[in-house]
């Protein structure tokens, strides 16, 4: 009998993070669901922990890369090897709170939704709390052209309604390429103001660079994924900048 809901985890060297994500899976309350596991050809402990959850869980599946594929693909390769009526995405560092699955797919059904998202904390490797974050409740493809309202982990799509959607296949910002994919679909994504989520939030020696990244592969996203004119594309890029700058504050 198929899930009810599959799950995309992507995995590369998260010997360190994978047990605490594959353990917030098995603790929903809701159980109906398989954990597909695809590995991007990890040098670390990371296959042998999830082997060793495997034995005793079959509802979780490992698929290995024996090359480095990138997140876009190897998510990709997941959603290919789905059987559940809803797709769910939770990285390989991030957690879930326990009744994430139940109360969202409720949500979904109740408010018939295609595309839904939740609140979610961001921590630290300890488990900290450093903020919280509360999306708007309701996101069109012009909102997410101007920033990324969606967290990842938070975010669930019904294929009974879209069939399967795909990440484009870039190195960066894949996954708000597939908000944008799924928002030429349908009008609305739905959100929900409760954390059911926790992120954890890397802390790197070079925000400036990263910043500066970021900014590379948004610009790339309006210019080769959606196609969007010279103009176009510094009208929502100009939003970006300001809104990532107001958050930043």
């Amino acid at each position: 009998m198929k899930p009810l809901v599959s799950i995309i985890t992507p995995s590369y060297n998260a010997a360190l993070t994978i047990e605490k994500t594959i353990q917030s899976v098995i603790n929903q309350s809701l159980t109906d669901w398989e954990m597909i596991i695809v590995d991007d050809n990890s040098i670390d402990r990371t296959c042998e922990i999830i082997e060793s959850y495997i034995i005793s869980e079959p509802r979780i599946k490992l698929i290995k890369q024996n090359w480095g594929a990138g997140p876009a693909i190897v998510r990709n390769i997941a959603i290919d090897n789905a059987q559940g009526r809803y797709i769910a995405f939770l990285d390989s560092d991030d957690q879930w709170h326990s009744d994430k699955l139940l109360k969202q797919i409720s949500f979904m059904k109740e408010k018939n939704i295609e595309l839904s998202y939740t609140a979610y904390n961001r921590i630290d490797s300890m488990g900290n709390i450093l903020s919280a974050y509360h999306p708007k409740l309701q996101v069109s493809y012009i909102d997410m052209l101007k920033s990324n309202r969606i967290g990842c982990l938070t975010a669930i799509y019904d294929t009974d309604k879209l069939g399967k959607v795909y990440m484009p296949n870039i190195s960066k910002r894949q996954d708000l390429g597939l908000w944008l994919r799924i928002l030429k679909k349908v009008d609305y994504a739905w959100g929900m103001d409760e954390i059911l989520g926790d992120y954890l939030a890397i802390q790197s020696n070079s925000v400036s660079s990263n910043k500066k990244n970021a900014a590379k592969y948004q610009w790339r996203l309006y210019r080769e994924i959606e196609k969007l004119s010279l103009i176009q594309s510094f009208y929502y890029f100009c939003f970006y900048a300001y809104l990532g700058f107001k958050k930043s504050k």
